[in-house]
């Protein structure tokens, strides 16, 4: 009786680790009108509609790039699903017979391009030339104090203006 019972819980075991579910996690990135230029995480992707796998969720760093249209940089929070909680993460990717799949679906509306007059642009590079004269090496803080700013969980580092 005592062998019968380990000869079926060392069954139940064999079984377990044969049919181990898994978690396919896939993102595709979409654009309007399509053909953008993908960069995630400073890596290059594709043209959109583009998809590719990611193993990590956090903050992602989305760049598209296309001809006539303003280049977009976007930052995306993919929020781990219930399934991905540590601890639950463990029984649901070695012990359940079943494949999760997380699909995660980003869309970009693309600017137009703005054509910028030619007194535009010798006022900007007026500007740039005058704030190297003056010893900036990087464009001053605008007056208002509209810095962009990034997450607070960002992983990349905070941008240095220099003082007034």
């Amino acid at each position: 009786m005592v062998s019968f019972r380990n000869g079926f819980l060392l069954l139940l075991l064999v079984q377990i680790g044969l049919l181990p579910g898994c978690v396919r996690r896939r993102m595709t990135i979409r654009s309007n009108p399509p053909g953008a230029l993908v960069y995630v995480d400073d890596q290059k992707i594709g043209v959109t509609p583009v998809s590719t796998s990611f193993t990590y969720y956090g903050t992602r760093k989305f760049r598209l790039i296309q001809d006539g249209f303003e280049t977009q940089t976007a930052m995306q929070k993919f929020s781990p699903p219930w399934y991905q909680i540590p601890g639950i993460d463990f029984v649901t990717e070695n012990l359940v017979p079943y494949e999760f799949r997380d699909e995660r679906e980003v869309s970009f509306d693309m600017i137009p391009q703005r054509v910028v007059s030619n007194d535009e642009l010798l006022g900007r590079a007026n500007a740039l030339r005058s704030a190297t004269q003056a010893g900036y090496t990087v464009p001053p803080v605008p007056a208002n104090d509209n810095v962009p700013s990034l997450p607070t969980d960002s992983p990349y580092p905070a941008p240095f203006y220099p003082e007034r």
